[in-house]
This record gives structure tokens, sequence and C-alpha cells, in this order.
């Protein structure tokens, strides 16, 4: 298994040891001592989720604030998504920047996304199984978002809008400039 930092800070691309025979394949997904030791820290995660999403389906940019914010390990059990982190960090030399990367079954990368990033995704096959761990339990009072289309992000989902399929909550979500941190 391997880890690249991406351009934000804290952020890990994680690409797991595929072992592949006539039967099939086999990889580790997740050993906490070899997680901790390629990103540099101790995380402990308390709680795993999954989602199952149709093609166009967009999640986000959520994430949790203050005692409750969350660092998440996510991946992609079956299908293909374009996964979306936003730094929230105000101090972060990257605030407000962004970072993409397409997660699949095929590939089977998975993506750290450390606390105080805004985190989505988008399903770009016909459907996705997302599977992701977080080191925080969720708390509804603590929950914010970023809207997907803000204009001073310019984030590429990678399919036409007209194919989009968001929920009314995250339709609602405010800007970067109309949040408060």
């Amino acid at each position: 298994m391997t880890a690249t930092e991406t351009k934000l800070k804290g952020c890990f691309i994680i690409e797991p040891s595929v072992f592949n025979d006539p039967r099939g394949y086999f990889f580790e997904s997740f050993n906490q001592n070899t997680f901790n030791e390629l990103i540099g820290k101790t995380v402990d995660f308390v709680q795993d989720n999954e989602s199952f999403s149709s093609k166009g389906v967009l999640r986000g940019l959520h994430f949790q604030t203050g005692e409750y914010a969350q660092a998440k390990l996510v991946r992609v059990v079956k299908g293909t998504v374009l996964d979306v982190v936003v730094d929230m960090r105000k101090n972060s030399p990257t605030f407000s920047k962004h970072f993409s990367i397409e997660l699949s079954e095929d590939n089977k990368r998975q993506f750290f996304v450390p606390r105080g990033f805004a985190h989505g995704f988008i399903v770009l096959s016909e459907t996705a199984i997302f599977s992701y761990k977080c080191d925080n339990f969720y708390n509804n009072a603590s929950e914010q978002g970023l809207r997907y289309d803000d204009p001073s992000l310019g984030i590429d989902w990678m399919l036409p809008a007209s194919e989009f399929i968001i929920s009314e909550k995250d339709l609602v979500l405010p800007t970067l400039s109309n949040i408060t941190l």
C-alpha cells in the first residue's frame, strides 16, 4: 500500500497492493497501523457509512464543524465516482482550493480527507456503492455544507448539469462567501 499527498496538505491518495490470480483478486482495504504510518499521524475511525447512488447523483459538499469535525477515508466498492474536497481551513495556504480524483472499483484507490474539508462526490457510472470511514460520530447540529456550483470554486463535475440529481437540502447550501466558519 502506498500514500501520495495531494496539493492540499493532509489529503492523501491511498493505493492498495492488489494481488490478482485466476480466481480474482485480493487486497487489504484497511490496516490501522499501516494507514497511520503512511499518513504520518494517528487517526482512529469510529463509524463506517455506505451509500448506493445512480448516475448523476451529486452528494455534497458537506462538512462538520467544531468538536464534531470529521476526517474520512473514502472508497468506491462498485462503479465510478468523481470525489471532490474543498479546503475549509481558514488559516491554510490552500483555503478555498479544491481537489478531485476519480475513484472506482477498478482502480481501488482510496482517498483520505482530513478534518477541515468539505467533501462531495458525483456518480459517473450507471450506479455506485460508496463507502467511507469517519473518525468522529455524525452530529446534525454541526453539519454544514457548501454549494456544489459555487462559481468561486470552479469545480468540473465531469457531467453536464442537466444530468445532476441533487437533494433539496444540497440545492440550498450557501456559497463560500456566505459561510461563517
